[in-house]
């Protein structure tokens, strides 16, 4: 996967081709690369301001932005990794509040590079190791962590004690890496996800999670039973749902009512409540309802149900952006989009479900256009049917389009938004 980034920094580049020549052997699986980096580094890991770790198929980096919004809005120094970056590998680490300086960015990579060489870490691992040895320099208040994949042996968990752990929305993805047969592992896929993601679960620690199918469910109860973590589970601990133009929370503590998010899409309020859920089960950082309402108005998450601003890429037309590329992703586009016709540009990296999005968009389709993902393998036009026409790129996916009116949404890859947002003069910060 080529998501190392380019950097026109010539010092940062330098760092990012030697990303770009790491590669993991194949069939390695736990943490103890990471933790044997981290303890060169002198195990920041183990000093990081309170922690609230974020696992789940769709919805975790949108969770992550609401979290880090909320926090700030109390007036906190929030320290965030999130993952894949969209323009600049800067994205992937943010510095009380701000994204990582070149700079600083080239002599921390040189820093973790230097010190792992003979370990053979991936790319994941040195980002993760990188963002953490930061953290633990710079004072501040609190710390958002999205997990990169699955939970159990992501880079990232090895937190021992965050302040609260939380699963978004769970669905089918990643299957080559997810679903792999494991002996003592769940056989049944989405069974096996959960139990994926539920091993962020830690001892003493507050896991937070939506609601799920039963399979799914009982192994995140079980998960969080084997782990002694106190679980908070929407449905059954908290509760949220939409009362008009309001989003009403319950749990124990009380009864909030909270306004709905900018972020668009009907799957936001749901990523909201968790955040909010989060906050409210944990005692490391005081949070009040004001902030939280804030946090939900204010929280920005780039290239999830977009709509570009005007720009040398969309022009004045209404073009909608988003990197989704799974089953779940396609069923809450076809939500946003109910009854609605639309141009789709679409670029998928080869090994996605071509029909995760046009199976659930197909009465919404006025044409559909296929793109290259730039620097990646993808899905060639074929692939999506025999009413799919090529273009070179997304400037000339969108100058063929009619100029009927009819709103164009621009889907598959996060890696394929990036370059969009990028051409738009829409930089990520």
């Amino acid at each position: 996967m080529k998501d190392f980034g380019s950097s026109s920094d010539p010092a940062v580049q330098a760092q990012l081709d030697r990303l770009a020549a790491l590669s993991v052997p194949q069939g390695r699986l736990g943490l103890d690369t990471v933790r044997a980096l981290l303890s060169r580094l002198g195990d920041p890991h183990l000093a990081l301001p309170p922690v609230f770790h974020v696992a789940g198929t769709n919805g975790k980096g949108s969770t992550c932005a609401f979290l880090r919004a909320m926090l700030e809005a109390q007036g906190l120094r929030v320290h965030a990794t999130t993952s894949p970056h969209l323009v600049r590998y800067n994205e992937r680490i943010r510095v009380a509040g701000e994204l990582i300086g070149d700079a600083r960015l080239a002599a921390l990579l040189q820093e973790v590079l230097d010190a792992g060489e003979d370990l053979a870490p991936s790319f994941f691992e040195v980002t993760i190791a990188a963002a953490f040895a930061e953290f633990a320099r710079v004072p501040a208040d609190a710390c958002v962590v999205e997990v990169g994949l699955g939970g159990r042996f992501d880079a990232t968990n090895v937190i021992p004690a965050p302040a609260a752990c939380g699963i978004a929305a769970l669905g089918i993805d990643h299957e080559r890496f997810l679903l792999a047969p494991e002996d003592g592992t769940p056989t049944r896929p989405l069974a096996r996800i959960a139990f994926e993601k539920a091993g962020i679960a830690k001892s003493g620690v507050p896991l937070v999670t939506q609601a799920y199918p039963g399979e799914a469910a009982e192994e995140v109860v079980r998960a969080a039973q084997r782990a002694g973590a106190s679980l908070a589970m929407r449905g059954r601990d908290w509760q949220a749902r939409l009362e008009g133009k309001a989003l009403r929370y319950s749990d124990s503590l009380g009864t909030l009512t909270l306004p709905l998010p900018a972020l668009a899409g009907p799957h936001q309020p749901e990523n909201a409540a968790l955040a909010v859920a989060m906050l409210r089960h944990q005692d490391a950082v005081r949070i009040d309802a004001e902030a939280l309402a804030s946090g939900i108005r204010t929280a920005d998450w780039p290239a999830r149900l977009q709509r570009l601003a005007h720009g040398p890429l969309a022009g004045a037309r209404e073009v909608w952006l988003d990197g989704g590329h799974n089953p779940s992703a396609g069923a809450i586009l076809a939500e946003h989009f109910a009854g609605q016709r639309l141009h789709l540009i679409l670029g998928m990296i080869a090994g996605k479900d071509p029909s995760a999005l046009t199976g659930p968009l197909s009465d919404n389709l006025a044409s559909l256009t296929v793109v290259p993902v730039p620097g990646h393998d993808h899905h060639p036009p074929e692939a999506f049917g025999g009413n799919a026409r090529a273009a070179p790129d997304v400037p000339s996916a969108l100058a063929a389009v009619p100029g009927d009116g009819l709103p164009v949404l621009i889907a598959g890859s996060l890696y394929l938004a990036g370059e969009v947002l990028r051409l738009n003069g829409e930089w990520p910060d």
